[in-house]
Parts: structure tokens; sequence; C-alpha cells
């Protein structure tokens, strides 16, 4: 099964509709798929809900989706340093679901693994328990958390082989991995692609069975520069 394309666009084709479900890797500025991100902004799919760390910055990350009012509702831990988020979400513009870190990744990689919730003791007695079942385990109390089942994952790696085994760098290797479990179908944003077989399998992060897509993306350099720049 072919799975390189020959840009993000045409890695998209026939996955975008409005109303989508999306759910996005980076961490920070580091990590993110700007690729398939300017894609989906230039394919002009609206009403978007986006799973993601965070929304990037105004104009890098899921930040350029809000610009152009693109993104109806975020799944987020962190949403600071975007004064577009800030504004829409302040005038009802945009829904958030706020996340502790750990349970967003979790509730990725549960899905990834078919497994529909998960009990967690992160965030009992704080709003983010509200409305949610709570139970007790050897005397402690726990509160349900559901899967997050994507309809469409990008991720941004390292290195691959043509058959989607993927490495991360660093950071990017945070929030990128769970991400790609638990969209029904993963496109994967890559700087170095090489022949099947040429990565030790006890180096490969992701195994190829999550991957469905690939594109050749930027160096990871020119975004670590950017952040350097933002903070």
């Amino acid at each position: 099964m072919k799975k390189l394309y020959g840009s993000a666009s045409e890695a998209l084709e026939g996955l975008l509709f409005d109303g989508m479900f999306i759910a996005a890797g980076g961490f920070g500025l580091c990590g993110l798929p700007e690729n398939l991100l300017a894609a989906i902004r230039d394919a002009g799919t609206k009403d978007l809900t986006f799973a993601s760390n965070n929304a990037g910055v105004d104009d890098f990350g899921i930040g350029i989706l809000l610009q152009t009012r693109q993104v109806k509702k975020m799944i987020s831990s962190y949403v600071g340093e975007n004064d577009t988020f800030m504004k829409q979400y302040l005038s009802g513009e945009l829904e958030l679901e706020f996340n502790p870190q750990g349970t967003l990744a979790e509730r990725m990689r549960a899905a990834g693994c078919g497994i529909p919730g998960f009990y967690t003791k992160t965030g009992v007695g704080t709003v983010i328990a509200e409305g949610k079942e709570h139970k007790e385990f050897n005397g402690e109390t726990y509160i349900l958390e559901t899967g997050l089942f994507a309809d469409l994952s990008i991720v941004k790696a390292w290195k691959a082989d043509e058959t989607g085994n993927l490495i991360f760098r660093k950071t990017a290797r945070n929030f990128n991995p769970p991400a790609a479990m638990c969209g029904k179908v993963c496109i994967a944003e890559v700087e170095e692609i090489v022949p099947t077989g040429s990565l030790d399998p006890d180096h490969i992060h992701l195994p190829g069975i999550y991957v469905h897509r690939l594109i050749k993306g930027s160096h990871e350099k020119r975004i670590e520069q950017r952040t350097v720049r933002a903070s």
C-alpha cells in the first residue's frame, strides 16, 4: 500500500468535510504539522473541532485557522499567547473544552487503543469534574474521562520509513504519538523519509500501522528558531 503523497493537499484529498474532528500533534510551537494545517486552511473546511495541546499563536499552528474562523471548538490544555483565540472565546465565537495535559494525552492514546473511557484522579473536586461520572477505587475518588476518537490525525515526525514507522525528535514526542493514534486516518508530515528497513526497530516511536499517509515536510530547525523569537 503506497503511503507517500506529493503534497499536503494531495494527502488530504477526500478526507476533509465541514464539522469534522481533527487531532493535531505538537507541543508549544514544536512538532507542528504546519504544511497540513496550511492545506486545511486553503481548502476552506469549516466548523472544525481540534484536539491539540494548544492553539499555536496568531500566525502559526492552529492559529492560522482561527484567523480564518474555520475552527468551531478547541479541546486543549493550554491556550495562552494567542490573541485571536482570546477574542473569539470571549466573544462566544469559539467553544473551549479544557483538559489537563496528561488527561488530554491519555484520551488520545486510549482511543488509539480502542478504549472508550478510563478513570483518573486528575481534576477531582474542580470544574474539570463537573458533569462527569465519579467512582470510588480503594477509598479514592476518580472521574470518568472518554477517549477522543477523531476523524483525522495530523502529526509531525522527524524521520519515517516508507511504511510509516515514525521517529519523533525531543519535545515533538510529547503529543504527536497519541494524536497519531486516535484518528480514523493519520497523515504524518516528516522531515526525512528513508527506505523501508533503514530504521532500527528499537528506535521507532510509533509503528506504521497507525499511519495511513506520509508527506515530506519542512525541517524542524525553522520552527525551533521561531519558538525562540516568540518566547
